[in-house]
């Protein structure tokens, strides 16, 4: 059963390559977090200001011109 040898092989190199990884401790885990979190509210909020200010253009602007 060449398939299941395959698998076995596929799991023993996996555990291998697992034991490789040097993981990071709790502090560096705590940085990276707060990295992403701040990096995810910053991006939310140059996409809330473009939105904004493109609402503005469109809707504000661009409608009111041919509202009159």
């Amino acid at each position: 059963m060449p398939s299941i040898t395959n698998a076995r092989n596929f799991v023993q190199e996996c555990v291998v390559e697992m034991e490789k990884v040097t993981w990071p401790d709790r502090d560096q885990l705590r940085n990276a977090t707060w990295v992403v979190i701040l990096f995810t509210i910053l991006i939310s909020l140059v996409i809330w200001i473009m939105d904004t200010i493109s609402r503005l253009v469109i809707v504000d602007f661009i409608m009111g011109v041919f509202r009159s």
